[in-house]
This record gives structure tokens, C-alpha cells and sequence, in this order.
């Protein structure tokens, strides 16, 4: 509760459920709000796990235009009140794949297509924490009415440390936790009280703040290089970890990522960030801070001449 009304949402101890991180929380929502066959809104371009879910759950998804600023909103407008979906999943804040965060219009407007078509939206921001993080979240506007809100701490802490938490109305966590009891009884007690204390003594804010530091260097150093290389950025990036290059027509990015892999550089494609697998345009999501490594750079530069060729 305490982290919550650090961002200035208002939670009490039966609005919060503690999960094996963002992973196994959105496992739970779709387990318990959804049945096979209902639709979903969710970002497009967006996070290729949830997508994985939603297929086995045999969800219809259905993908929503990301802008600079958040979903697009006449996209979003237009499929909610044509589909009537129950949930649309979106991440705010330094949003993956592509780094862009929603503005507060966006956000604001956000709310208001969900109350007049009465879904529900599920806010999965895991760099909320950082503090150079810019952008407007949706859950502060409304206060755990309509959205459901999903935090975790493997992305600025450990990958190793699975503990997270979904903030939602009581009845929600109410019925998500009686999931979570049939499902793994509990949760790690022993990660989420070491999480406590980096918390409550300040450790963890001071390891946000050198994080943040160090994701702005090498945001400073890596985007100035990539756009020398010609290649545009789908947005400015907004304090997270990641940006989304937007690729020339003569780079297929499925290739380039597979020869990426063959030389030890990670790439994820767009194609796997669509819902449906066929991006708009093909482009590709990056690491900044592996983005750093001069290795990256040789290799782009190399496969951006010989794909031209």
C-alpha cells in the first residue's frame, strides 16, 4: 500500500494480492475475469508473453495502434464500443516493446472510453519505480475503480526475485484470491519480506536511483548513434529500458534478429510484439544498455550495408 500511495493511488491492505511477479498476475486475471471465447483489447505493437497467455486461454484478442503518446484513441474507441471487450491490457509507462509512456489527455480519454463501454483495464507498468520514468499512468486517475493495476520488482531488482502484486477493487482481489489459494497456495514469503526491507530501509530508492542513472547514460549515448545509423525511433524514449527501431523496407526483421543470434547479439523482431504477427511496419525492440556494447553497432552498420546490397 505503501508503494501505491507513493504514485498517489489510494489502496488498503484488501485492495492488494502479492504474486510471483507480473507474469503469474496476469495469469491469475485472465484465469478468473476470462473464459474461452471472450474478447480482449490489448497494445499493438505489445508484450509477446501476455499474448501467449491469451492464445492458450483461447481469448480473442484484438490489437490496438500504439502511438508516441499512449493506444490510439479512435482505434480504441472504435473496437471497444464495436467488440465490447472485457479487459484491455496496456502498459503506460515505458511500454514494451516500443518506450513510449501515455500522456494524460490520452490517459484521461483512456478512462473514459472504459467507463461508457464498461471494461475493465488491466495497467501492467514494471518501470513504474523508476524515478526518471516520464508519463501519466492510468490507476492514479482512477483510483482501483475500472483499472487493475499490476506492479513487479523483476524488472528493477532481480529477474530472480519473481514477486509482484495486483491492486484492484476489493471484490476483484477478493476473487483473485481465492484463485491464487486453489492455484499455489501462496507465494514466496521468504523473497517478499527481503523485498520489504530493501524497501523500508531505503535501499531499494537508492538502487532505483543509480539505476535510473545509469538507464539515462546509456539512453544519452545509444539513440544520438542510432539515428546517425539512420534508423528512426517509433518514439522519444520516455525512462525505461527499451527503444523500438523502426526498419528500412529492404530489412526483414525476423532475418536480422536470426543472424543477430548467430552472432551472439540479442534482437527481439517486431513480429512477435503484434498480436497477429504482421506489424504495420517492420522494425525491431532494443536494450539500451546492451544497445551500448560496440559489438551491436558493427553489427548493424554491417547488415544494414549488405541488406541495401
Amino acid at each position: 500500500a505503501f508503494d501505491l500511495m507513493e504514485r498517489e493511488v489510494q489502496a488498503s491492505p484488501d485492495q492488494i494480492l502479492l504474486t510471483f511477479g507480473a507474469n503469474h498476475a496476469l495469469d491469475l486475471i485472465i484465469r478468473r475475469f476470462l473464459v474461452a471465447g471472450d474478447t480482449v483489447l490489448v497494445d499493438d505493437p505489445g508484450y509477446y508473453p501476455l499474448f501467449a497467455k491469451l492464445k492458450l486461454a483461447q481469448i480473442r484478442m484484438i490489437g490496438v495502434k500504439r502511438t508516441p503518446t499512449g493506444p490510439d484513441l479512435d482505434d480504441l474507441a472504435g473496437k471497444a464500443e464495436r467488440e465490447r471487450p472485457k479487459l484491455f491490457f496496456t502498459q503506460s509507462l515505458a511500454h514494451n516493446p516500443t518506450g513510449s509512456s501515455t500522456n494524460l489527455p490520452t490517459a484521461h480519454s483512456i478512462l473514459t472510453i472504459a467507463a461508457r463501454c464498461d471494461m475493465l483495464v488491466v495497467e501492467d507498468d514494471p518501470f513504474v519505480d523508476l524515478p526518471t520514468v516520464r508519463g501519466v499512468g492510468l490507476a492514479p486517475l482512477d483510483q482501483l475503480r475500472n483499472v487493475i493495476c499490476v506492479r513487479t520488482f523483476a524488472k528493477t531488482l532481480s529477474a530472480s526475485l519473481r514477486c509482484g502484486y495486483i491492486a484492484a477493487r476489493p471484490d476483484l482481489i477478493a476473487s483473485l484470491a481465492e484463485l491464487k489459494m486453489l492455484t499455489t497456495v501462496n507465494s514466496s514469503g521468504h523473497i517478499e519480506r527481503l523485498i520489504h526491507g530493501l524497501i523500508s530501509e531505503g535501499h531499494y530508492r537508492r538502487h532505483l536511483k543509480r539505476l535510473a542513472q545509469r538507464v539515462q547514460q546509456a539512453t544519452e549515448t545509444v539513440v544520438p548513434r542510432l539515428q546517425k545509423m539512420g534508423l528512426k525511433l517509433f518514439a522519444e524514449p520516455t525512462g525505461g529500458y527499451y527503444v523500438y527501431l523502426e526498419l528500412p523496407e529492404y530489412v526483414d526483421d525476423i532475418a536480422l534478429a536470426r543472424e543477430g543470434a548467430r552472432q551472439g547479439i540479442f534482437i527481439a523482431p517486431g513480429t512477435v510484439f503484434s498480436p497477429e504477427r504482421q506489424p504495420a511496419k517492420a522494425g525491431i525492440r532494443v536494450n539500451i544498455a546492451w544497445a551500448s556494447d560496440p559489438h551491436f553497432f558493427d553489427f548493424m552498420l554491417a547488415e544494414l550495408r549488405h541488406r541495401r546490397t
